[in-house]
């Protein structure tokens, strides 16, 4: 496994599967919200309903852990660094994502979901020796996220502004970089699978109470068989795209995979126009371009600078 997830090709190819998954996530949560009834200014729910998601997850996670990969899940004494990693990776960065997009526009959160890339790059500078930012990793990141603003650039009369919904969206998307890079520490010391299944049990309890606080109940939904496979769905695509990213984080600069997190939004304006039958804007097709070549800059410049030289 590590051969594939070290593999230059591998990594590309596990990396694009999990922004692929990630991306799906907005089309599917914007028709969940729908066929519940829940609007954009019940941020209670929201939260109730992201704890449902991950609780799910995590458990899956927790079950493939001891059936399949036939690692331990007993928490012994590793209840606090599950926790911590629970605590940035699920439950501080929704509870800033959730409230701040329901004061922001999709718009303006697609186009901030695209700068995590830059705060995990930006951490992993502080934080590691061997992964400083220089000038590919910068044209690479200024390539993506102007990719990510195209995409997401709103159309006609509708203009962007910059308010508490923005600053807690900012605050969500440090809050995971931050945590990915606690998760790439762990993972050298613990099973990455039952780690991110534990986490993300404990961060969904968070959530849990935190949405009932804020909505007054703890089960205000009536699922259906509909609206029932698509929180499975959504779970299954937190468990396993998670959990890919954790073990290519684990076995790879965190600068070569952080790139990749531009595909995320670009996803999801494709996904959301196939699924939900919205258009796609012509300039998501020219935000695609500057991503791709944001990370063909970071990946292969260095390489033939380094020849030329």
């Amino acid at each position: 496994m590590k051969k594939i997830l070290t593999n230059r090709f591998g990594m590309v190819a596990l990396a694009l599967v999990t922004t692929f998954l990630w991306g799906s996530a907005f089309p599917f949560i914007k028709k969940s919200y729908t066929l519940l009834a829940i609007t954009s200014n019940e941020y209670g729910e929201q939260l109730l309903f992201a704890s449902y998601r991950f609780f799910l997850a995590g458990v899956l996670l927790l079950i493939l852990s001891v059936l399949v990969f036939k690692q331990p899940i007993k928490l012994k004494n590793r209840t606090l660094a599950y926790s911590r990693l629970g605590f940035f990776l699920t439950f501080l960065q929704y509870v800033f994502f959730y409230i701040g997009l329901s004061l922001s526009t999709g718009v303006q959160g697609s186009i901030i979901a695209g700068s995590t890339s830059f705060f995990q790059m930006l951490l992993a500078h502080f934080r590691y020796e061997d992964d400083r930012l220089n000038r590919f990793k910068g044209l690479a990141l200024s390539l993506g996220f102007t990719g990510v603003i195209l995409a997401n650039w709103p159309q006609g009369s509708a203009g962007v502004s910059f308010g508490v919904g923005e600053v807690l969206l900012i605050l969500a998307m440090i809050s995971g970089a931050f945590g990915n890079l606690v998760a790439k520490e762990y993972s050298a010391s613990y099973p990455v699978a039952p780690m991110t299944g534990w986490a993300m049990v404990i961060g969904s309890i968070g959530l849990f109470i935190v949405g009932a606080v804020l909505n007054g109940e703890w089960f205000p939904f009536a699922f259906t068989s509909t609206t029932g496979w698509m929180l499975l769905y959504l779970a299954f695509l937190s468990a396993t795209g998670f959990t890919l990213w954790n073990l290519l984080m684990k076995y790879n600069p965190v600068s070569r995979v952080s790139l990749f997190m531009f595909f995320v939004p670009i996803f999801g304006v494709t996904l959301s126009a196939l699924i939900l039958g919205e258009a796609i804007p012509p300039q998501a097709f020219i935000g695609l371009v500057f991503v791709v070549t944001g990370i063909l800059v970071s990946t292969y410049l260095p390489i033939w600078f380094q020849k030329r030289s």
